[in-house]
């Protein structure tokens, strides 16, 4: 199985939320979770708007982060949960699996525990490693490759099967050894928007994850 990339919109002082997912499309990603903190549902609900029809040119995924309520109305393709969020159990009532992507943030394996009952259908595991795209004081202990293979045994044992995405800090250069950890996948954002040309940095990050290959 190919290992799975997914882009999650910042912004700079230069590049805003939509610039971002232009981007990441144009460097060849095809799942795009929106997450604009600290911004109000209406403007979600703008960009979202802009954000949908980039998305279906590209045939790419568009996730929402946090909004549930606004999944249906703008036609995206799911939700991704953060810790503090709506429990997925919850927001798997109002969006069907049949119909809807949900996502759940972990840092541990009871965290996943939890989502996995709640009907998650993939996990956002971290932080890798620091990040300055969250804020310090809501940033969960690092977990590095030792955490994550600890995370992923436990899994095993207790007979989970869900995709598990490594966010926070990851770069390109770590997909192997993370996908031989039993990742599926990763989820960048800043590392993307940092580099000099950012298309190029995108592109450069799926011509290594098409040559990754997660168990």
């Amino acid at each position: 199985m190919s290992f799975q990339v997914q882009f999650i919109t910042h912004f700079t002082e230069t590049l805003s939320y939509l610039d971002s997912v232009r981007i990441a499309l144009e460097g060849g990603c095809r799942w795009i979770q929106l997450r604009m903190k600290h911004a109000s549902a209406d403007e979600v609900r703008t960009a979202a708007a802009q954000a949908l029809p980039l998305c279906r040119q590209h045939g790419a995924v568009l996730i929402l982060d946090d909004h549930v309520e606004l999944v249906r109305e703008c036609g995206a393709d799911g939700v991704h949960l953060g810790m503090t969020d709506m429990p997925v159990a919850e927001a798997r009532k109002i969006l069907p699996r049949e119909q809807y992507i949900i996502g759940g943030t972990a840092n541990t394996l009871e965290d996943i525990r939890l989502h996995a009952s709640g009907g998650a259908d993939y996990i956002g595991c971290g932080p890798f490693r620091f990040t300055t795209t969250k804020d310090r004081d809501k940033l969960a202990p690092t977990l590095g490759l030792e955490g994550y293979r600890r995370i992923m045994d436990g899994m095993h044992r207790e007979g989970l099967v869900l995709p598990v995405v490594g966010i926070g800090g990851v770069t390109a250069e770590d997909m192997p050894a993370l996908a031989e950890a039993g990742l599926s996948g990763i989820a960048l954002s800043g590392s993307i928007l940092r580099a000099d040309d950012p298309v190029a940095e995108m592109r450069r990050v799926m011509d290594i994850a098409a040559s990754t290959v997660s168990e």
